[in-house]
């Protein structure tokens, strides 16, 4: 019957319970592992297979649309049109091969995108072998039986055969209002969607807890059967992408403007014969192509990316990695953050008394502490090997007393709720209920009437008495001390509802537990201070604790605002906004979920960049809303690992702080690539500005293939090496960047154009002129085919070839650095640059030293002389933006 489901649509879930456990051949204690791997042959992995991607051709053809290939097509239709055949070839033929390698690098970014998949493998918890097991989600197979609890997402389509749970099922029906699932829900006889005994795969438990029966896996869920309907086919470009193709069209736009202006001014003005017009023409286009500059990029935001994993923080998009780089604010959770997340009681009061409950281990507590530990025992789910740590801790505390709780009497568990930051259970003791509450010590304090004893008994719990707890609470707190209250309360009956439970309770006491700050913080955020970057704490502790935390890791310097949930709420939101203006150093206290959302619209709205840490369901809209919405790898729910944008596979703030150490560099590598780049437009236009200017007097310093050559061949490697350059001195140091700074800024226009490309272009052209001038060339001399001086102009041509191939050189040590001098960074510490260099070198040698391609390229060497120049140029434009970065930092220093 398994193989034979495995090639249908399966049994119908809506069947009743024993039909459906029967067409499984599955039961409620699930299935044992032969079986189970068994049925994962016959069905398959619980994947939904891969969308075919969008063919080739496809992305070929974006690529040959781009406007920086508009610019080469309109060249090549006018080499052809000029007749210039093998010239039209070439120009296509550079088309072809950056389309090809756009692609290739394009292909790269999403494979290293994809590959991270394998840091954060889902799970799923199963009952196998009689007992609960943790298993990849990947291995369900139908007829197992699975856990969902708050949080999860479920993985696969299933029938609850026991509890009740409240699921998001928005990414099957749109509908954003959660529904209710319960396994005593009636029949129903609308869709599948509409059963309210069912959930299924790709949804999100909000609250609740339950036992499903799987009945379909893969593409045989209901998500499945979406996916394979839809062919959602999209790639998301960043905005920095966006930036470089405005820059691009710009460049297009100059160059068919000066092509415009220029053509008519040298036919018409100058006399130039039409020949040489169009040559003039197809030159400036090819000239102001940056080749390669979008796979580029691409490339350097992909090993930012796959750079990001290694230090232990997953982005699942390219574009983050550009945003990260602009974060000014860090708002941050503290437990398991900030601090280890590694609880410890380190006292309790029950009763009158405070104890250290280390003496105390294996002792026999008096019955006001024995209470305590049974109703910290009962209402908890971890075990003593596993779970929250503020769940475990306390039940070690229990252990340590000698009390125990399997849970066998539990009757009804009310959840923690993040608003009413309680949690309950009912649980049944010798025929009596009773109610046993922990939380929020004020939460659980406002809801008792009564106080223990250290006999047990009950007595009324006056207002002096009160106060005296809150203080006691109060001065743990301000030890940065997390502090539990736990309460209990006899019921006659089972109680209503949850409002009916949690009244007129008893207070037993509390525990208080120390979680120590995380050694590597306070490093982290020293960093993050000198950097410009501001850090907000936002937490559900008590706010003393959560202050001395704060200040233990070097979040506030002096006494900070600190507020409270509920002076939050009662704020308008241009208060909030206000507040956040006026007061740097904040800690938002005992705060909702709901709040955190409210926090991260303040701080956009005051045109902050905000990175937002969360773990929680209810955290999900605030770390959306956030510019990077940071989750838990390790604590945090699927819910909000789907709405992050970077993930923490360690849950460290420390790694937050790489992230955007990380986000800079890869920014500040887009840019001096893109400098490098541009520095190189103006020696390979200003020749052909010269020609047209001379109205031909001057021969074409630099033919149309040699720029090719440079801009296919011996720029591309230095211009990727640049991108995997290593962070510059005081990348740090530095305030964030604006939102409406452009990566294409007028300083480092002029810083390209205006300075290495003037400075290369007026070294290429000397070395050309020198050659002709040598040679015995006057203006105006004839320099053509069989003309006496077409050997000395080739090589003149070649020299011009050479130079820049040297200035480049230099360019690309020059922009290594943007501010600091080059031993700063260290000559040889990119050595991925001092390939590239030495690959540039080979292919210019192949140019010119190779008979056949001298042919292709009309290359000839210049003599040992000339040649014995080219050697100056490195240090020569290298040395000059040395000295101005030099100026520039004493003119800063002075001011």
């Amino acid at each position: 019957m398994v193989e034979q489901q495995a090639t249908t649509g399966g049994p119908d879930p809506r069947a009743p319970l024993a039909e459906l456990c029967r067409a499984l051949s599955a039961g409620p204690d699930g299935l044992d592992t032969a079986e189970a791997r068994r049925r994962l042959a016959a069905y398959g992995p619980n994947e939904l297979r891969r969308q075919r991607r969008r063919g080739w051709w496809r992305e070929l053809g974006r690529q040959v649309v781009h406007p920086l290939a508009l610019l080469l097509w309109v060249a090549a239709a006018l080499a052809w049109v000029a007749g210039t055949v093998v010239l039209a070839v070439a120009i296509l033929v550079v088309i072809a091969l950056n389309a090809l390698f756009a692609s290739a690098q394009e292909r790269q970014a999403e494979r290293a995108v994809e590959a991270l998949t394998r840091y954060l493998p889902r799970h799923a918890r199963v009952r196998r072998d009689g007992r609960w097991q943790e298993i990849p989600a990947a291995e369900l197979v139908p007829g197992d039986v699975l856990a969902v609890a708050e949080g999860d997402r479920v993985s696969a389509d299933a029938r609850l055969i026991e509890g009740t749970v409240e699921v998001d099922l928005s990414a099957l029906t749109g509908e954003s209002q959660p529904v209710y699932r319960s396994a005593d829900a009636p029949p129903s006889r609308g869709g599948p969607t509409e059963a309210a005994n069912l959930v299924f795969s790709g949804t999100n438990c909000l609250s609740g807890e339950a036992r499903a029966l799987v009945h379909a896996t893969g593409m045989r869920t209901e998500l499945g059967r979406i996916a394979a309907l839809s062919q959602r086919v999209g790639r998301e470009e960043s905005p920095l992408e966006k930036q470089v193709r405005r820059v691009a069209w710009l460049i297009a736009g100059v160059a068919v403007g000066a092509g415009l202006v220029f053509f008519p001014l040298g036919v018409f003005v100058a006399g130039m014969p039409i020949s040489d017009a169009f040559t003039f023409a197809i030159g400036l286009l090819v000239a102001n192509v940056p080749e390669g500059l979008l796979p580029t990029i691409t490339l350097a935001l992909a090993v930012g990316v796959r750079g990001l994993a290694r230090v232990g923080a997953v982005v699942k998009r390219l574009s983050a990695v550009e945003t990260l780089g602009s974060t000014d604010v860090i708002c941050t959770d503290k437990t398991g953050t900030l601090t280890e997340n590694r609880m410890r009681v380190v006292a309790v009061r029950a009763a009158d008394t405070l104890l250290d409950p280390a003496p105390g281990r294996g002792a026999r507590p008096d019955a006001a502490l024995r209470a305590l530990a049974v109703a910290v025992a009962a209402c908890n789910n971890a075990d003593l090997d596993s779970g929250d740590p503020t769940e475990v801790a306390p039940l070690r505390l229990a252990a340590d007393l000698g009390v125990t709780d399997d849970h066998a009497g539990r009757r009804t568990q009310f959840a923690f709720d993040p608003k009413l930051r309680l949690m309950s259970t009912v649980d049944s003791d010798a025929g009596q209920l009773w109610l046993h509450t922990k939380g929020a010590p004020e939460e659980v304090l406002r809801r008792c009437t009564r106080v223990v004893g250290a006999d047990g008994t009950d007595r009324p719990l006056d207002e002096a008495y009160r106060k005296e707890l809150d203080a006691a609470v109060t001065a743990q707190a301000g030890q940065g001390r997390r502090v539990l209250g736990v309460a209990r309360r006899p019921l006659p009956t089972a109680p209503a509802g949850r409002a009916d439970a949690e009244r007129d309770l008893t207070f037993l006491g509390f525990v208080a537990m120390v979680d120590p700050p995380r050694p590597e913080v306070p490093e982290a955020v020293a960093r993050c201070h000198t950097a410009g970057i501001r850090i907000i704490m936002v937490t559900g502790d008590h706010g003393l604790t959560a202050a001395a935390i704060a200040r233990q890791v070097g979040i506030t310097r002096g006494e900070p605002t600190v507020l409270t949930g509920d002076q939050l709420d009662g704020m308008s939101p241009d208060r909030l906004r206000d507040l956040l203006a006026e007061h740097r150093e904040v800690v938002f206290a005992r705060v909702s979920p709901e709040a955190k959302l409210h926090i991260a619209e303040a701080l956009r709205a005051n045109h902050q960049v905000v990175a937002m840490t969360g773990d929680g369901v209810n955290d999900a809209p605030a770390l959306r809303r956030a510019d990077i919405g940071v989750a838990m790898g390790r604590t945090g729910t699927d819910v909000t690992r789907e709405a992050a944008t970077m993930i923490l596979t360690d849950d460290n703030f420390a790694t937050i702080v790489a992230a955007v150490a990380a986000g800079r560099r890869v920014y500040d590598n887009v840019r001096k690539f893109i400098l490098y780049i541009f520095a190189h437009l103006t020696p390979e236009v200003v020749p052909f500005l010269i020609f047209a200017l001379s109205a031909g007097a001057v021969p074409l310093p630099l033919t149309v293939m040699q720029i090719l050559a440079i801009d296919l061949g011996t720029e591309t490697l230095p211009a990727l090496a640049l991108g995997r350059e290593p962070a510059e001195p005081g990348l740090m140091e530095r305030p964030p960047r604006r939102r409406s700074d452009k990566v294409v800024n007028g300083p480092m226009v002029a810083r390209g154009y205006g300075f290495l490309g003037l400075i290369s272009a007026a070294l290429v052209l000397a070395g050309f002129f020198a050659v002709l001038l040598r040679a015995g060339w006057r203006p105006g001399a004839p320099t053509g085919p069989g003309s006496a001086l077409h050997d000395a102009y080739r090589e003149a041509t070649t020299m011009t070839f050479l130079g820049i191939v040297s200035c480049q050189i230099g360019t690309a040590f020059a922009a290594r650095t943007e501010h600091v001098s080059l031993r700063s960074v260290g000559v040889f510490s990119n050595r991925l640059l001092l390939w590239g260099i030495v690959f540039e070198l080979a292919v210019a040698a192949l140019i010119v030293g190779v008979p056949p391609l001298r042919a292709v390229f009309g290359t000839r060497p210049p003599e040992p002389a000339m040649l014995a120049l080219l050697p100056a140029f490195p240090p020569i434009v290298w040395g000059a933006d040395e000295l101005r970065r030099a100026a520039r930092r004493r003119r800063q220093h002075h001011r």
